[in-house]
């Protein structure tokens, strides 16, 4: 895991990030919607639980990539 985490690049990483977080960028991110969603409990189907991670998944490869440096 920590080899995998080595080789993505900070900078693909941060724009993934930005980019799937704010895509799309009108009417509303579907992150800060579906986050709503789950705040809410509406977030039941599956589409909208697998969008959630699909736009959350490059935030938590940077949050895995920062755990696992100080390793």
């Amino acid at each position: 895991m920590r080899e995998f985490l080595n080789r993505l690049d900070w900078a693909v990483l941060i724009i993934a990030a930005v980019l799937l977080g704010l895509a799309p960028f009108r009417p509303e991110p579907h992150l800060v919607e579906k986050l709503r969603m789950l705040a809410h409990g509406t977030l039941r189907r599956p589409i909208d639980i697998l969008d959630l991670l699909f736009h959350l998944s490059p935030l938590l490869l940077i949050a895995l990539k920062l755990l696992y440096r100080g390793k």
